[in-house]
């Protein structure tokens, strides 16, 4: 049995696996959950209030909406920060411009920066907002989306928080304190004063707000769309799924929601003591609209009173190191989950910190991985020098195997049983090679998975051409070399990391005892062929990975043979 067979069959059976599971117990359980219909109760949980959004509905009630007209240009909170840029719309108190300051589109010198939320009504924008929803409806005066709230401050910063206010005319004054940490987390904290002579109930909710469908990863390993954590249990909604299904709706205490991309995420972050109603929505109204919210439970004031809600808003990147600490310092469950680690998540994360480690002694993410390839090596090393031990047996004795097959063509049983006993006289396994390469797929996984979703990993260079290492080998030979500008189809997209590769699995087969039969010997040859356009897709990083490891598995399967007597050309 050659190694490469056995990668194949392994490869295949694991992807069997994950389907399989998929199929028979995750999209089951979501349907079901799915199917269970919210039932609207006007308790302590604030259900039976509700807030109209310009565009899609807010939580409780849904009333019929419809987008209106962009309204005047509003005045705006200028928010300059080490790590952010942009503005606050005092229309509204919407978070909707926001600029990441350490991020660029691409590698390009003109390249702009990574714009997280954008203003408008139309399709494009993406925002956030908070606010008070009431059981009265609209009989009660409440600050919403068209609100233009006053302020004497111009420009929120890290060392300067802003405060908003609003007098209803009827009593209620809404004061609103907005700060932000050094990074990517704003503190909202709102507070309501009555003096309207009567006792009014009040429940704080917020929103985000999407209105369009942005163009997402095609691997179904990354979930990109709404998320959240919900009484501890993270919640993963496609896009796709949200539009067909409709609502999705949880209560939970504490937890959070939002929506998240590649390496980008924008979520609310409640107080985690309040029981709360969440929901994900969809509507098409002149585009595709997406909204992320929650219901607070409802608070009492009584006349001369004041009542306080503070919550929070991530609106950055999805820096592993920061999102933990954020977990732990502010105890937002499962917050580490906006990452998404996959079903390896004992092996991804714990890779993915190791890589950090090996980062900071050689500043350079791809020798990481070249010196974590030979950690790795090192772990496997016995199990995979009983593999190399016997396939090179099994080269040894490929002479006498060939006289047992021709001896007995005519008798297959005879000649099995012939070659199994030739098998327990020399000692050989023939199927000792599959256990190394069972335990090494999901370390490949999980390498795979921390190249592919950790912003880290981003626009990081190796040496040479390679200046991300979490996108494709785009030195290709049919563009030569990017001198010849013409758009070629995209499985001719060959860069030179992926031939190396393709090389490697070459020589490395060429170590392997053959198939005896001859057609299956062929196709296996032209495994090599097959294996370099499919990863030429994929991320430079795991293609060096994949060649280095390669590399490492031929001196060591070299050495053995060369002790054992093996010729390579046998």
């Amino acid at each position: 049995m050659s190694d490469q067979k056995n990668l194949i069959l392994a490869v295949v059976f694991s992807l069997l696996v994950l389907f399989i599971y998929q199929k028979v117990f995750v999209e089951p359980q979501l349907a079901e959950q799915r199917a269970v219909e919210f039932q609207s109760l006007a308790d302590d949980s604030g259900q039976g209030f509700f807030v109209e959004d310009s565009a899609v509905e807010g939580p409780g009630a849904i009333p019929e909406t419809t987008t209106t007209s962009t309204p005047e240009p509003s005045p705006r909170i200028e928010i300059a920060t080490m790590r952010l840029s942009g503005s606050l719309a005092l229309r509204g108190a919407r978070f909707d411009d926001l600029i990441l300051n350490d991020y660029v589109e691409t590698l390009d010198d003109d390249s702009p920066n990574i714009r997280i939320l954008k203003p408008g009504e139309n399709n494009g924008a993406y925002y956030a907002e908070f606010g008070w929803a009431s059981r009265e409806g609209s009989d009660l005066l409440l600050p919403d989306s068209n609100t233009i709230w006053s302020t004497t401050d111009h420009t929120l910063r890290t060392e300067n928080p802003i405060e908003l206010i609003w007098d209803n005319g009827a009593g209620l004054t809404f004061r609103r304190i907005i700060s932000i940490d050094d990074n990517y987390i704003f503190t909202i904290q709102d507070m309501v004063e009555n003096r309207s002579g009567a006792p009014i109930d009040l429940a704080p909710y917020g929103l985000i707000a999407r209105h369009e469908t942005p163009e997402i990863s095609k691997f179904f390993i990354l979930h990109e769309g709404p998320l959240g954590v919900f009484d501890e249990g993270l919640e993963e909604i496609d896009y796709e799924d949200l539009a067909e299904d409709g609502p999705v709706r949880f209560q939970s205490t504490g937890g959070w929601m939002g929506i998240t991309d590649k390496y980008w995420l924008t979520a609310l972050i409640p107080d985690q003591n309040m029981r709360l109603n969440s929901r994900f929505m969809y509507r098409n109204q002149g585009g595709d609209r997406y909204q992320i919210d929650y219901l607070g439970t409802a608070q009492t004031i009584g006349n001369g009173e004041t009542i306080t809600s503070e919550t929070s808003l991530f609106v950055g990147a999805k820096e592993v190191q920061l999102i933990d600490a954020y977990e732990d310092d502010l105890g937002i469950p499962l917050f580490d989950r906006s990452i998404d680690w996959g079903w390896f998540y004992f092996l991804t994360k714990p890779i993915f910190y190791t890589l950090e480690f090996l980062f900071g002694i050689f500043g350079n993410f791809g020798v990481a991985i070249l010196v974590l390839t030979v950690f790795i090596k090192l772990l496997f090393f016995r199990l995979a020098t009983k593999q190399y031990t016997s396939m090179s047996k099994m080269k040894k004795l490929q002479p006498k195997m060939t006289e047992l097959r021709e001896r007995y063509k005519d008798d297959k049983a005879k000649q099995q049983q012939e070659i199994m006993a030739l098998y327990k006289k020399e000692k050989v396994n023939p199927a000792a090679g599959c256990l190394p390469i069972l335990l090494q797929i999901p370390v490949f996984f999980a390498l795979y998975k921390t190249l592919f979703v950790t912003i880290e990993m981003r626009q990081e260079p190796f040496f040479g051409w390679i200046q991300d290492l979490s996108a494709p080998d785009d030195m290709t030979f049919i563009t030569l070399f990017g001198y010849l500008p013409w758009d070629a189809p995209t499985f001719l997209l060959i860069g030179i990391w992926p031939i190396f590769m393709g090389l490697t699995m070459y020589l490395q087969m060429k170590l392997n005892p053959q198939s005896p039969d001859p057609i299956q010997a062929k196709i296996f040859m032209f495994m090599p062929i097959f294996f370099t356009f499919i990863l030429a897709s994929f991320p430079a990083g795991l293609v060096i990975y994949w060649t280095w490891n390669n590399l490492l598995s031929i001196l060591q399967q070299w050495l053995i043979m060369r002790r054992m007597g093996v010729s390579v050309g046998d």
